[in-house]
């Protein structure tokens, strides 16, 4: 049958070649033949996998806080000798807020650390170690979809099709995993952290903020939100002076690696973490407590060089704007959290740079060696030596107390001197503790200076140019009274009446001189008295409260303050002990022209070969600031715009004195200072506070503008205030009542381009 049907293929074949090459006449076309019979139906293919409906995940992301990784430990081997695995789920949110599986995640970076219970007297209690160190791979391993990263091995990440963000990894190589430790003890709390390396946003942008979450839990149980015993600082004592960043919640300044939190610092600042001897010559540090004393030394432990202390060019600059042996500043005092004060070589050498442990140098004047930390608890458990005690924890407010000025009354009467009032004021004195009986006992104080001045009926306040220090009354019974002769005009309505007094403070805690040399706190660094600044009416009416030391229309919250510098009298130095916003007023108030700083100018900075930060050039500024403003002059401070438009390196700014301001948080970060939820603007436009001009050399410039010019010291920004209807100090206005600004149409909260949209606030 198949050899028939070969033949009558082949003599189609020759008939069609023949056709092709003759003409002849076409034959008739052949009759169809009967249809064939269908063949079996074939098997059905298998269903596919339904697609993921549309907007039921999310793959790439806004900002890193929206994310949160869950690892599942009991689908976990993350530590230990076992077979690594590694189970855990993500999500972020979208751009409604909602909370959906992330999906596409290609690379993770894994750390592990254990809290581990110090058997030796070498270090603290208890220490992080670093797992992937201890077994000899490094600090951490990564995860990706092909099991290898560049030239190295890594776990290999799998997500599961039929549940999005869900994820595991494996590890497909010889020998463990790099973050597994052999040796490991499973029944204490580990940590571990998974960062994702690869996340952008919508537009293909990679995101400035790590994506970091951590785990704290026991293995052998499987336990998770164990506490570590290692955690003795907050994060929220960190952000105090380096701000919270809104788009993780961790720590907002780009310090370090942009870890964001300390929990994930500690995985890799290790005792292990150690210099090598060229680093550790030039003062480096870096097993974390000892790591972040000496940085916080900074320009403190730099002066100390001629006495033998180390500190690193790099961090020299840094000024710390607290008490640097204050440790409850950064360390919390709640219970079982107070590691701090069972000292330790290492973390103690942070600060105690001049040690010499081998050999004693350093440590006391008996120069006693150390081999070992055994001894330390010998000496400063306890007692004097002890950090709480050695270093004067919460001793500043005590000794606040030594000298106490409680004014009662202010009266005029007419003075011998034509056109002039007598005010008398009142106060109830104590000095060491005890009713002041002899007025010139107020002599030996570093600062007897009072603050007097009027306040108006919309409260603001105008200082008196003369009045009458504290020893220049009469006590009796602790009883004070001062006389300052004023003009008529200023001896009536409402006046306030404070001090600005300070005295250093003997170690057996008495008031005495400054010249003394058994001093509590250095000469330089007296304490300020407690008193509180009161008004009083004049002419028997109610007296009217200046705008500062009202809650209402202030946006700045001391506490925000002092969270940072402790107390701000520290901060003033020896120049005035002041705590509060209405004793800074005296000076610091819109209606008292001139500044301490009205030269400006540029001054380009960069880093020496030594690393050491220095001045590069210098040319003439665009900013001239001719006032005293509370406001201003603290956005000064705080931008580097001390007296000077200064270009920021590493964070550090010089002025045009040689002295270094830092600013440890992002200069947009609002919130550090003000309140959280203040409005910075009124109904009307003009400022919360009511301050509707500002006093300058030659007349007075509009509030809006000159906060702002504080960081926006352009052209371009100056010509834009003054198209919105400011009134600078390169054009003053004769007169305090100038109109309101149109800053708050576009710049209030809420606004399309409001402050908050390009500033922190909370």
């Amino acid at each position: 049958m198949m050899k028939n049907h070969n033949k009558s293929l082949l003599a189609l074949v020759l008939l069609g070649m023949l056709g092709l090459s003759a003409c002849g006449s076409d034959g008739k076309d052949g009759a169809n033949g009967a249809p064939g019979t269908p063949g079996a139906p074939g098997t059905p293919g298998t269903d596919g996998q339904n697609g993921t409906d549309a907007g039921s995940v999310v793959s790439t992301v806004y900002k890193a806080g929206d994310v949160t990784i869950s690892i599942d430990p009991a689908g976990s081997t993350i530590a230990g000798n076992g077979v690594f695995a590694l189970k855990f789920t993500a999500t972020a949110k979208n751009q409604a807020g909602q909370v959906k599986p992330l999906t596409g995640i290609s690379e993770i970076r894994l750390m592990s650390a254990t809290a581990v219970t110090n058997a030796t007297h070498d270090g603290p209690a208890v220490y992080w170690q670093n797992n992937g160190v201890a077994a000899g791979n490094g600090t951490s391993m990564y995860c990706t979809l092909t099991g290898t990263r560049g030239s190295s091995n890594a776990c290999t990440i799998t997500e599961d099709p039929a549940t999005p963000g869900s994820y595991t990894g494996t590890w497909a190589h010889d020998g463990a995993a790099p973050i597994m430790n052999a040796t490991d003890d499973l029944n204490a709390p580990h940590r571990i952290g998974v960062r994702i390396t690869n996340l952008t946003d919508a537009d293909g942008n990679k995101l400035p903020d790590y994506v970091w979450s951590n785990m704290t839990y026991v293995p052998a149980t499987g336990e998770v939100g164990v506490a570590s015993g290692k955690d003795t600082v907050a994060n929220q004592a960190c952000m105090n002076c380096h701000g919270e960043n809104p788009a993780t919640g961790g720590i907002a300044a780009p310090i370090g690696h942009r870890n964001q939190n300390v929990e994930n610092c500690v995985l890799c600042h290790t005792p292990a973490l150690q210099p090598n001897a060229d680093d550790a010559a030039k003062g480096y540090v870096f097993d974390l407590p000892a790591m972040i004393h000496r940085i916080h030394g900074g320009e403190h432990l730099a002066k100390l060089s001629t006495y033998g202390f180390k500190q690193t060019a790099e961090w020299a600059e840094i000024p710390y704007p607290a008490p640097l042996d204050q440790c409850t500043v950064c360390h919390s005092t709640e219970e079982g959290k107070t590691s701090w004060e069972t000292p330790n070589r290492a973390a103690c050498s942070g600060c105690h740079s001049n040690i010499d442990w081998a050999t004693g140098e350093g440590h006391s004047e008996f120069n006693l060696a150390q081999a070992d930390d055994s001894q330390c608890a010998a000496c400063h458990s306890t007692g004097a030596l002890a950090p709480i005690n050695a270093h004067k924890v919460g001793k500043r407010a005590e000794v606040a107390g030594l000298l106490t000025v409680d004014f009662t009354s202010a009266t005029k009467a007419a003075s011998t001197t034509p056109g002039n009032q007598d005010v008398t004021i009142k106060a109830n004195v104590t000095f060491n503790g005890a009713p002041l009986a002899d007025v010139t006992a107020l002599n030996v104080l570093n600062k007897v200076s009072t603050l007097m001045g009027n306040v108006n009926n919309k409260g603001e306040v105008t200082r008196w140019g003369t009045r009458p220090n504290l020893n220049a009354g009469t006590a009796a019974a602790g009883v004070l009274t001062l006389t300052a002769t004023v003009t008529d005009a200023q001896a009536t309505g409402t006046i306030y009446v404070g001090t600005e007094a300070n005295f250093c403070v003997s170690s057996d805690e008495k008031i005495v001189a400054c010249t003394e040399s058994d001093l509590m706190f250095n000469s330089d660094d007296p304490v300020g008295a407690t008193s509180t600044v009161k008004f009083f009416d004049l002419d028997g009416n109610t007296a009217v409260t200046a705008r500062f030391a009202d809650p209402v229309r202030i946006t700045v919250s001391e506490a925000k303050c002092n969270a940072c510098h402790t107390s701000l009298d520290y901060i003033k130095g020896n120049r005035h002990g002041v705590y509060k916003f209405d004793q800074c007023m005296d000076c610091h108030n819109n209606n008292y022209a001139g500044s301490y700083h009205p030269d400006t100018q540029i001054l380009t900075l960069g880093k020496n070969a030594e690393g050491n930060i220095e001045v590069q050039s210098a040319a003439a500024g665009s900013a001239t600031f001719h006032n005293r403003d509370l406001v201003t002059v603290a956005h000064r401070f705080h931008s580097g715009n001390m007296n000077s438009n200064t270009t920021e390196v590493a964070g550090v700014f010089l002025d045009n004195t040689g002295e270094l301001h830092g600013y440890p948080a992002p200069s947009s970060d609002c919130s550090v200072c003000h309140k959280d939820g203040a409005k910075l603007f009124a109904e009307d436009g003009g400022l919360t506070s009511g301050k509707r001009s500002i006093a300058v050399t030659g007349g007075y410039i509009s509030p809006v503008a000159e906060s702002c010019r504080s960081c926006h010291t352009s052209g371009a920004a100056l010509a834009h205030f003054k198209s919105n209807g400011a009134t600078t100090d390169d054009a003053p206005d004769s007169t305090a009542d100038l109109p309101i600004e149109s800053c708050s149409t576009c710049h209030a909260q809420g606004k399309s381009y409001g402050i908050d949209k390009f500033h922190i606030m909370k």
